[in-house]
């Protein structure tokens, strides 16, 4: 019987471990995982990937600061701006997807992602409706720098010249927080409005941007390949943009940051596009992190993603009019804002040109406030935690035809910055953490078998090397002679 069980235990032992290491080799268990989340990698209508993606349960927080000039009159002597940071200023954001529609047997998904902002005094520092910043007069600034650019500008400079001492309007003005948002009736584009009714009489950096949509997006549904899940091919009827002088930055590339694909490795590149930016964006893997206890890949935006084309030649096309490139750090979006000498950068100039850092007293770039990230967990593709950050500055240019701009220096002068952030919350992260339990185990089958088979091994040792009691020859009365004389 003993040597039975020695023998059932070592031929158990040897065929658990051929197989555990068969299925290791062949990626058996862990394929059917990668094969499970490939097809929950789909958007299709009633599933819980589908009602994730139209409407995120994790709740959005839009956060904006702005920068307070405390020395105008100096500035406009030729001295360097001095700034305070005003905020935060904090607001839900609400995006559920709209007018879904589902197209070509399935396969793509048409969509509007309407934006609406509510004010959370508690997570805020102050009162939008009365806190006032001193800021750039971005209305005027944008006047006198389309005057400058134009055909006509003889004419034009005098002209505007003239409005602005008669009304009093300069390069910088005061403003309450939510005016600087949300929009407020401005004195020279009321005068422009009365000539070109098709120009806004109101301003705001959010004007119009509150309950409305930034268009209509053509999503991927993933049906041909889990690699497309929820990336977008066209934007506003639109296949590729316009307003760069590359067909590689004129790419609509990614999805939309909100979700990416599965199964992603560190050496993939996660794109996205940006109606905001005007732009795609790509992003490398920067660190694995933890995020309410769930393994995640941060993917962060290089930095030679801004850089200047001497340090990036393939940012050549980012160069508008062709040839005008600004120093690393910065993204020159006039084009597509009617023309305003809007400037994209970082908060606080992260990652900018020191020449451009250095221009204005009072920043403090630094990677943990100011980089956009991503946290996405590999295996999902599910965003845990992010947060795009962007910082919104205007162009001013020294100019001795108005007398606002005679002395002053070429500032890229910044405005205000934000962060939009995300945090997956609690309901969700619980059940993303039992899905991955439930796949570790299945994917670990073979280094349990393994285990079977090493802890069999082990019984089997024992039972060989076991000292066994051999049979004792009788006592020494027993090995006395039968017959004794």
């Amino acid at each position: 019987m003993a040597k039975w069980a020695m023998y059932a235990c070592g031929t158990l032992s040897l065929f658990l471990l051929i197989t555990s290491i068969v299925l290791l080799v062949a990626h058996t268990f862990m394929q059917m995982v990668e094969t499970q989340v490939k097809k929950a990698s789909v958007l299709k209508n009633g599933t819980d990937t589908f009602k994730s993606w139209a409407d995120p349960p994790p709740p959005i927080y839009m956060t904006f600061y702005f920068f307070n000039v405390t020395n105008p009159l100096e500035i406009m002597e030729g001295e360097k701006p001095v700034v305070d940071e005003i905020g935060p200023y904090v607001y839900r954001e609400y995006r559920p997807k709209e007018n879904v529609e589902f197209l070509e047997n399935g396969t793509e998904v048409s969509a509007v992602n309407p934006k609406t902002y509510v004010f959370e005094p508690d997570l805020s520092k102050g009162n939008p409706a009365t806190d006032l910043i001193r800021t750039v007069n971005i209305p005027a600034v944008t006047l006198m720098d389309m005057v400058l650019k134009n055909k006509y500008a003889d004419l034009l400079t005098p002209i505007l010249q003239l409005a602005l001492k008669a009304y009093k309007e300069g390069i910088f003005t005061t403003r309450t927080v939510h005016e600087m948002l949300w929009g407020y009736k401005d004195t020279l584009l009321t005068l422009v409005h009365n000539l070109r009714p098709d120009v806004s009489e109101m301003f705001g950096l959010f004007y119009n941007k509150n309950t409305t949509d930034d268009g209509t997006y053509l999503f991927l549904s993933g049906s041909k390949g889990y690699m497309d899940f929820t990336r977008i091919v066209e934007w506003n009827d639109k296949r590729n943009l316009s307003w760069w002088t590359s067909d590689t930055c004129n790419m609509i590339n990614g999805t939309d940051g909100s979700s990416f694909h599965p199964l992603i490795d560190k050496n993939d590149i996660l794109y996205i596009f940006s109606s905001d930016l005007c732009r795609s964006l790509y992003t490398v893997y920067d660190s694995t992190q933890r995020v309410k206890q769930i393994s995640a890949f941060r993917f962060v935006i290089p930095e030679k993603a801004f850089a200047n084309v001497t340090v990036n030649p393939d940012n050549a096309g980012f160069c508008v009019p062709a040839g005008n490139c600004l120093p690393s750090g910065l993204l020159n979006v006039s084009e597509c804002k009617q023309g305003a000498p809007i400037i994209l950068s970082s908060p606080h100039f992260y990652q900018a040109d020191e020449s451009v850092i250095n221009s204005i007293v009072g920043l403090n770039p630094n990677r943990e406030d100011h980089q956009t990230f991503l946290d996405v967990n590999p295996l999902t593709g599910i965003v845990l935690k992010a947060a795009k950050r962007m910082q919104i500055n205007i162009f001013i240019q020294q100019s001795p035809k108005f007398s606002a701009t005679t002395n002053i220096q070429n500032l890229y002068f910044p405005v205000m910055h934000l962060s939009e952030t995300v945090l997956i919350d609690d309901e969700s992260s619980a059940k993303l953490r039992s899905a991955l339990w439930k796949a570790r185990v299945v994917a670990n089958v073979p280094f349990i078998i393994m285990g079977l088979g090493i802890l069999f091994g082990i019984i089997f040792v024992v039972l060989v090397c076991r000292p066994h009691r051999t049979r004792e020859e009788g006592t020494e009365e027993e090995r006395g002679p039968l017959i004794r004389t």
